[in-house]
């Protein structure tokens, strides 16, 4: 998915100090564009927070009627030094990407798109998608996979049960299940659906820091209340999270990963180290975009030999050009 905002903020990200409490972190709502925008919920990055583990962005949608909010819109975007996790409640998406991979994301279904060094990519709704639920996350690659070729993996967790329970595991350890998917960083990614009143204590990673988004439902992490749409934090050092649910059936996201260790500079779709990265990375893809532009008008196309972003199939909607980078040097805030 795309950062849509018009004027994004830089955000230079890092592993803050760890927290012995439950930090609760609250989602701001940010309009995809177009007449009938699609909000989502972002609580991540944030002033207060800006990485658990490596995971570095999440946003959350839904339950959306596409009828009346028009769906997933989302044309060929770029993106840098991070992996795309897409997780789905309810509702399908296209994938399309620059690495010629095209895919359908389905409910239960993870699709992780690792952008690497560099690579372009589109989201929509099928025809058939009705009503559309789910969350779009990003995980920060360290400085040793940053700049590896592209690539797309699939994978389908087989659910485990428990009393109240149901646990989808899709990306790294938990509870007995295990993902095979490729991560670069050591991270944990799980679907928790829980009964009403249930109760689960789970055995966690000390050396990770963990999020806790709250689909549906009211929840208490370590007796802590999480609202609706809220992401609860516990920092490193809890080898166990237990999580309570209220009257109604919840469900949960639950993220971690070991911290990163690294600074991060993030700047639309852009996960850089500097300034120059990001401009560089802006000014290529502005390039590539009027390459194409010029290649489907019969001009000498020019642009970059090797292009960072790939090329994209004809026929599909025009990219989405960047915004106007900030009249300053891109900097830390807060």
């Amino acid at each position: 998915m795309s950062n849509p905002e018009a004027d994004p903020d830089e955000m230079l990200c890092e592993s803050a100090a760890p927290s012995g409490s439950v930090e609760i972190l609250a989602p701001r709502d940010v309009p995809l564009g177009g007449l009938r925008a699609m909000n989502v919920r972002r609580t991540l990055p944030q002033r207060q927070r800006s990485l658990i583990g490596a995971w570095c962005f999440l946003d959350h949608y839904g339950p959306d009627r596409v009828s009346e909010m028009g769906g997933m819109r989302v044309p060929r975007h770029p993106h840098t030094g991070l992996q795309t996790v897409s997780w789905l409640f309810t509702g399908e998406i296209e994938h399309r990407d620059s690495a010629g991979f095209h895919a359908i994301v389905r409910p239960g279904e993870l699709n992780l798109m690792t952008a690497g060094r560099g690579i372009s990519h589109s989201e929509f709704s099928t025809p058939d998608t009705t009503v559309l639920h789910g969350a779009q996350l990003w995980v920060a690659l360290p400085k040793g996979a940053r700049q590896m070729e592209p690539t797309l993996e699939h994978f389908r967790p087989e659910p485990a049960h428990g009393e109240g329970w149901t646990m989808r595991v899709f990306l790294g350890s938990l509870g007995g299940s295990t993902s095979p998917v490729v991560t670069h960083t050591p991270l944990l990614g799980a679907e928790i659906l829980l009964q009403a009143d249930a109760r689960l204590t789970l055995q966690t990673d000390p050396t990770f820091e963990h999020g806790v988004l709250v689909d549906e439902g009211e929840l208490t992490v370590d007796g802590i209340p999480v609202a609706k749409d809220h992401l609860a934090y516990a920092g490193v050092g809890r080898s166990t999270l237990t999580l309570v649910a209220g009257a109604e059936p919840v469900r949960v996201l639950l993220i971690g990963g070991a911290p990163l260790g690294e600074q991060i500079l993030m700047w639309w779709n852009f996960v850089g180290r500097s300034h120059e990265e990001i401009v560089a990375y802006r000014a290529q893809w502005q390039t590539e975009i009027r390459a194409a532009d010029s290649a489907v008008a019969g001009a000498d196309c020019g642009g970059a030999a090797e292009p960072r972003f790939g090329s994209f199939p004809a026929g599909q909607p025009d990219p989405i050009p960047a915004p106007p980078l900030p009249t300053v040097r891109l900097r830390p805030r807060g």
